[in-house]
């Protein structure tokens, strides 16, 4: 499923209405992160999972069945439900459990929509530093501060313009269960950053690119992804290329000017193929 730019615009109040959601979604899971009466537990995949994260993704479901009876609902802690009308919300509670564990103040509230032409809502709220990276389909990309949730005053999000491969800014996310080629190849070309908050620093264009190649990332973790990306002027896939939603869940975020030298990058390291294999350790 690619980012489809030549579709109608998404329906503006339904974004506003997904980013007022968000916001009060964030709030609830900041008052969890510092009232601290909760427990983790770890799921059937290895991943942690608190009170909070199941609270919040409740509450979003609730919201949505009131507002869009029809639509269905996949959530990374109650899975799917089914709807009529063929569109569908994705919900990421908290994106970053293991941060709001550890008390670590990068973790983040994630939504998408999709409708028949595809993705068409993304919003990314990083609740403790009170932004929020909006974007609809076919009505840019924003970034909102503070409690001014008004899309119109928010700062319009656009990617850089570097055109080489040389230097660019890349952003690493958990670089730790990298192939061993991945990081040598990047690092003979590019300028690393360890760092989360991936998405944001790429459409502001303070980054010029982004990787995440360790364990899968779930599809809530991606779903916002086409659309911020695409409507602040990027690219999102795979490393291999193959449009995010539709691959193997690891990801390539560039300003788009860079993404086929990345593709290639990686397309010419030993076992490219068998990427899945090597971000595995296998």
């Amino acid at each position: 499923m690619d980012y489809v730019f030549d579709a109608p615009p998404v329906d503006r109040e339904l974004l506003d209405f997904a980013v007022r959601l968000v916001a009060r979604a964030g709030r609830m899971s900041a008052r969890g992160f510092f009232g601290g009466d909760w427990h983790s537990r770890r799921k059937e995949d290895g991943s942690e999972v608190t009170e909070i994260d199941v609270a919040v993704e409740e509450f979003i479901r609730a919201e949505l069945t009131r507002r869009v009876p029809d639509d269905g609902v996949f959530g990374e802690e109650g899975g799917s439900t089914g709807g009529t009308s063929g569109r569908r919300w994705v919900i990421d509670p908290i994106n970053g459990t293991t941060y709001f564990t550890h008390r670590v103040p990068l973790f983040t509230n994630d939504l998408a929509y999709e409708d028949e032409y595809g993705p068409a809502i993304g919003v990314i709220n990083m609740p403790l530093s009170r932004q929020m990276v909006v974007a609809g389909r076919g009505l840019g990309c924003r970034v909102l501060s503070g409690t001014d949730l008004d899309l119109r005053s928010g700062r319009r999000a656009q990617v850089s313009e570097r055109t080489g491969l040389g230097g660019a800014r890349t952003l690493m996310h958990n670089p730790a269960g990298w192939p061993e080629e991945l990081l040598s190849a990047l690092h003979r070309r590019v300028f690393l950053v360890p760092s989360s908050g991936m998405i944001a620093a790429l459409v502001t264009g303070w980054a010029d690119a982004g990787v995440i190649a360790g364990p899968p990332m779930g599809y809530e973790d991606v779903a916002p992804m086409p659309v911020i990306v695409g409507e602040a002027g990027g690219r999102v896939t795979d490393l291999g290329g193959t449009p995010v939603l539709e691959g193997d869940m690891s990801v390539l975020v560039t300003n788009g000017r860079l993404h086929d030298a990345f593709v290639q990058l990686v397309k010419d390291l030993p076992r490219s193929r068998d990427w899945q294999a090597l971000a595995d350790g296998e």
